[in-house]
């Protein structure tokens, strides 16, 4: 669903049909496995040719530009990863969240360029595909703990929000090359 809400494209997590909130389903997390598996490459095509001026421009008024929705989604599912990993591996453990607008403004993202960021979340996505893929029908409940939230999320409901988080920022580039005609 694709909306004219520039900040949220595709919609927000709570709009896509896979929420998370229901009951575990093995269609839903094939569907939602196949975007964690193709987030990069979705990714990719959606910055192809663009030049240094477009990659620095804003996807919307005060957002964030295109080379740092890219840095930021590489931090997020590295985030996303070190989550998952816990929850399998602790009972319930408390993340560690982050200022992802104090991320986006860090000297990596400013000057390192973005087919590093690129370059990792392939690499990251292969072992986070590979995880989520061989994680059990019974362990999609294990929870960690979210203190800014202050709330449990099921290893279910972070693969809704990852899943979506990806496809929601490529949205972010594509619909931005669209209105400027790129």
């Amino acid at each position: 669903m694709i909306t004219t809400d520039l900040s949220y494209p595709i919609g927000k997590v709570s709009d896509q049909l896979f929420t998370g909130k229901g009951p575990y389903d093995d269609k839903l997390k094939t569907a939602a496995l196949r975007k964690i598996e193709l987030l990069p490459q979705l990714l990719e095509f959606a910055i192809l040719n663009l030049d240094e001026a477009q990659l620095n421009t804003p996807y919307r008024p005060d957002g964030w530009t295109v080379k740092q929705v890219v840095h930021h989604v590489a931090d997020s599912h590295m985030n996303a990863f070190i989550r998952f990993k816990l929850g399998l591996t602790e009972d319930n453990p408390t993340i560690k969240p982050y200022d992802q607008d104090a991320w986006v403004k860090t000297k990596d993202v400013s000057n390192i360029p973005i087919n590093v960021s690129l370059t990792l979340l392939h690499s990251l996505h292969i072992r986070l595909y590979t995880l989520l893929n061989h994680i059990k029908s019974e362990d999609w409940q294990r929870t960690i703990f979210h203190p800014e939230q202050q709330k449990e999320l099921s290893l279910w409901s972070l693969l809704a929000i990852y899943s979506w988080h990806g496809e929601h920022h490529a949205a972010h580039i594509t619909q931005l090359r669209k209105r400027m005609n790129w």
